[in-house]
């Protein structure tokens, strides 16, 4: 932030960040730093009367551009050699680390910056070339959205204790991002070795654990780290903005994760008495950012009783249901797994465990009733949901999975009727 001001040592900083992305194979960081870069030599122009728009322009790819903004007008203003073909070719070296990051999208956004400029040069050649570029890049979009098969990310909470180790970091929690799908082994190690290089191997210990830490209780003799998985978080209003996996994959700064608990204080217990907390972050930034960790602004806590547990829960497996029956191809797979694991008798402590714990005569009056209204509306949707994936996988499975698929329906007939009787309603 100290270079900010001056747009030479910020460019320098941002390219030699960029550079060790790359070569870490962070591919989505490395592209961010070209945006960046590339906005700083925009909002120079435009201060210069060069170029139409300065760094605004770059909002619709990161929200992270508005700290390019703060470049001092009397700082090595007028001893820097930036003019349009400079910009130019950091546009097209933008287009390139995003088409690298898989972040397909958003290379139109960069070419209706370059195009006006080209036509204005009469370059037809160039302009050829762009749009065929551009032609690729929705191709990919399509290609990747019926695969599934892109994944922008892994995201985990990192939390630092220990004084006399850490000194202002102490206490500090960060969102961490990792490539594809990292395992929570993977950064574990990761950070085990890399602190236990710096402070010796005897003095850190890692936190297994999830739950809220007390510094108190913690030995001041060692450097503690805490890694927690987290995933995106969106409101209902945030959802129905963001239609598609790369929109809830890109620009995000809200994370979550869950710890179940109980009111007699054990970890685990019956489905009448698990409760849960969910816990939301907000980092300061948005991913993807020109660094793989972004420090958390603040937390917000959740705690959900027993029905609310249940109605959260069956509500997750009708969403990824109906979610596995309306993509373009179908995961076969997934939705075998998916619905053995919805319809199989075996499964009781699955839906029908929440059934009869929860909306069985004798329990209904023990909760309130807009919650009990609630998990039977989604006990509805969740039948119906598993009669359109038997439908859905009937239509496409191969004759030596004849016996099977009709198993799995005796299975769904008979997990209906039971429901039936506990909510004195036909179902399925």
């Amino acid at each position: 932030k100290s270079y900010a001001s001056t747009p030479e040592l910020r460019k320098t900083w941002l390219d030699s960040m960029a550079r060790i992305h790359v070569k870490n194979g962070d591919l989505s960081e490395a592209a961010m730093c070209y945006v960046h870069v590339t906005a700083l030599v925009a909002e120079y122009l435009t201060r210069k009367g060069v170029f139409r728009q300065g760094c605004t322009a770059f909002r619709v790819i990161t929200p992270n551009i508005d700290e390019e903004a703060s470049m001092m007008e009397d700082v090595g203003m007028q001893d820097v050699h930036f003019n349009e073909d400079v910009l130019m070719e950091l546009l097209e070296q933008c287009a390139d680390g995003l088409w690298k990051a898989e972040r397909y999208e958003l290379i139109a956004d960069i070419y209706k910056l370059i195009i006006p400029i080209y036509e204005k040069r009469r370059d037809f050649e160039r302009l050829a070339h762009l749009y065929d570029t551009l032609h690729r890049a929705y191709s990919k979009v399509t290609e990747v959205m019926h695969s599934g098969r892109r994944l922008l990310g892994t995201y985990f909470r990192v939390a630092f204790f220990g004084q006399g180790f850490f000194e202002d970091e102490d206490g500090k929690e960060y969102i961490y991002k990792e490539p594809k799908l990292t395992p929570l082994s993977e950064i574990s190690q990761r950070l085990l070795k890399l602190y236990s290089d710096k402070f010796g191997s005897e003095n850190v210990k890692m936190i297994q654990d999830s739950g809220k830490v007390n510094p108190k209780d913690l030995d001041s003799k060692y450097a503690y780290i805490q890694v927690t998985h987290v995933i995106p978080f969106f409101d209902e209003k945030e959802l129905q903005e963001r239609k598609t996996e790369f929109e809830r994959s890109h620009n995000i700064r809200r994370f979550m994760f869950e710890m179940p608990f109980t009111q007699t204080g054990k970890r685990q217990g019956g489905v009448e008495e698990q409760c849960k907390r969910r816990t939301i972050l907000t980092a300061i930034h948005c991913f993807p950012y020109v660094k793989k960790r972004i420090p958390v602004m603040y937390q917000h806590h959740t705690d959900l009783n027993p029905i609310e547990v249940a109605i959260d829960e069956m509500s997750k497996k009708v969403a990824e249901l109906r979610q596995l029956c309306s993509s373009a191809e179908v995961d076969m797979i997934k939705l075998q797994l998916k619905l053995q694991g919805s319809v199989s008798v075996q499964v009781n402590a699955g839906p029908l465990a929440y059934a009869r714990a929860f909306l069985d005569d004798t329990n209904t009056k023990r909760y309130p009733d807009n919650k009990v209204k609630l998990l039977k509306e989604v006990f509805r949707q969740f039948v119906e949901a598993c009669g359109q994936a038997l439908a859905v996988n009937e239509r496409l499975i191969k004759e030596d999975q004849l016996e099977y698929q009709e198993e799995m329906k005796a299975n769904y007939r008979e997990m209906a009727k039971e429901l039936s009787e506990i909510m004195h309603e036909q179902l399925g």
